[in-house]
């Protein structure tokens, strides 16, 4: 059997984000610099934030990054859709770090344990473990969080194969207790519409925000059903809302919202791209 490295090398560095670290920390940089946030009253559980290239989606993730810029949480869980063919339903690392240009970030294994024997009793199953996987939708959050925040933390990472509600009202209802009295903050990396034009991609980006602030995520599933709305990371995007109301979340508030198509100039076929902030604006 062959020897897992203990650090994921990264498959992203130098083509979906900058490969050299200074780069990679100027554009992250101008990318939180330039986020205009709304008075956000409370503390922020949770943030949703886009995973294309970060010259596509960069200037939407900036704005859910700046909302925790300077904060310094111990553990961070990253959930994200897995797009790469791997088929179990619920995915983590098997390596005991992430790898950037900008350094090293360490798994929580105790933490990921915990996560999977809950899992494994509401659900029947756990976390599968997965080596050298090339899934860009969770790794492309992490530059943001190392410029970002203020201290060292440990990953929590989860890609998200099912897109079930069950799954993923458990999967929430699971992280919540396991990160519960933690000093942990939540990511939710998901991109809405793909490849409609920018008139449509706008209302179907605008109804699957309107549910998303509505903080519900019964009617952010129905929104997929019904064809009203699209969010690629489905179920990551919905656990971590369930997650985040167990938690004391009681608002959400959509920061900013933009399509490729702002980018690239090419309306034709556009991804959308969305940032919101999960508060807890009441004290217990």
């Amino acid at each position: 059997m062959a020897t897992i490295a203990p650090v994921r090398p990264s498959p992203l560095a130098g083509t979906w984000y900058e490969g050299n670290p200074v780069a990679l920390s100027r554009a992250v940089d101008q990318y939180l610099d330039r986020a205009e946030l709304p008075e956000l009253p409370g503390e922020v559980v949770a943030v949703i934030a886009p995973h294309a290239g970060h010259i596509y989606s960069g200037p939407v993730a900036g704005y859910a990054f700046a909302a925790v810029r300077g904060k310094s949480p111990d553990l961070v869980a990253v959930l994200s859709p897995m797009h790469q063919p791997f088929y179990e339903p619920l995915l983590t690392t098997a390596h005991s770090a992430y790898s950037t240009p900008l350094g090293k970030i360490p798994v929580d294994d105790g933490v990921v344990a915990d996560l999977d024997g809950r899992l494994i009793a509401s659900l029947g199953y756990g976390l599968a473990r997965v080596a050298y996987d090339q899934e860009h939708s969770l790794e492309i959050e992490l530059p943001f969080l190392q410029r970002a925040l203020a201290g060292d933390f440990k990953l929590l990472p989860v890609m998200v194969r099912a897109q079930s509600s069950k799954v993923s009202q458990q999967l929430g209802m699971a992280l919540a207790d396991t990160v519960r009295g933690k000093n942990a903050l939540l990511v939710a990396s998901t991109d809405l519409s793909h490849f409609y034009t920018q008139k449509q991609a706008l209302a179907f980006d605008t109804e699957m925000l309107r549910r998303i602030e509505a903080f519900s995520p019964e009617d952010v599933f129905c929104a997929e059903e019904q064809r009203q709305g699209f969010a690629c990371g489905l179920g990551a995007l919905t656990a971590v809302l369930w997650a985040a109301r167990e938690l004391g979340g009681d608002t959400v508030k959509v920061l900013h919202h933009a399509t490729s198509g702002d980018v690239t100039g090419d309306y034709s076929s556009v991804v959308g791209y969305g940032a919101a902030a999960v508060l807890r604006t009441k004290i217990s």
